[in-house]
């Protein structure tokens, strides 16, 4: 479990397609406090560190992605796609006792909003997505989304359409202010509209 607080942003160091997709990325935690096995959510995707180490002054650690992820996230997708030097938001998996700043997210990316619209409002940001109509039914107005690993309060909803606002910290310790229009990011809707639509399809078979 996670919380969508980002707390690094990593960079894509090596990619080797060995059948599952092998990444290393580079990052500024302390990897002698990584424990292989341990889950870190990279841009959202919760992924597994299969191997670890320091080169050059520069921690890093090694993921596979299987191909399932791949198609379902932004992992190949657009502009945001994997490559040499792509930045991607990284958090530790949530320990008991830790705060938790953001909301509940597994890292199970569920598809991928598309930015359709990016304001500047004062000295923030409001970003407008467009998503599959098949989790619009899922965000509703002030509840919270998971954007590229980032937990975010929705502003407004319109039919397959929501937006957000970032505020400056956010964007200056993520990889938010990178983003253009037309982006593929990927989304994790809210794990309570999930169960709470799930029990209402029971009431309804039922």
């Amino acid at each position: 479990m996670f919380t969508g607080i980002i707390t690094d942003v990593g960079e894509i160091a090596q990619l080797e397609q060995t059948g599952d997709l092998r990444a290393r990325i580079l990052t500024s935690y302390d990897t002698d406090t990584v424990d292989i096995g341990a889950s870190i959510a990279c841009n959202g995707v919760c992924l597994t560190v299969i191997t670890k180490g320091r080169e050059n002054g520069r921690d890093w650690f090694d993921v596979e992605i299987s191909a399932e992820s791949v198609s379902k996230t932004n992992i190949s997708a657009g502009r945001k796609a994997w490559a040499l030097g792509t930045r991607v938001n990284l958090e530790r998996a949530l320990k008991l006792g830790d705060e938790l700043g953001g909301h509940i997210v597994s890292g199970h990316v569920d598809g991928v909003a598309i930015i359709t619209d990016i304001k500047s409002v004062g000295d923030s940001t409001v970003v407008t997505f467009a998503v599959p109509h098949k989790l619009s039914g899922f965000i509703a107005q002030k509840g919270s989304v998971t954007l590229d690993g980032t937990s975010l309060t929705v502003n407004d909803v319109s039919g397959d359409t929501f937006n957000v606002n970032l505020i400056p910290h956010t964007k200056d310790n993520t990889t938010w202010a990178d983003i253009a229009v037309d982006d593929k990011i990927n989304l994790e809707i809210d794990t309570l509209a999930r169960y709470v639509a799930r029990l209402a399809d029971v009431r309804r078979a039922s």
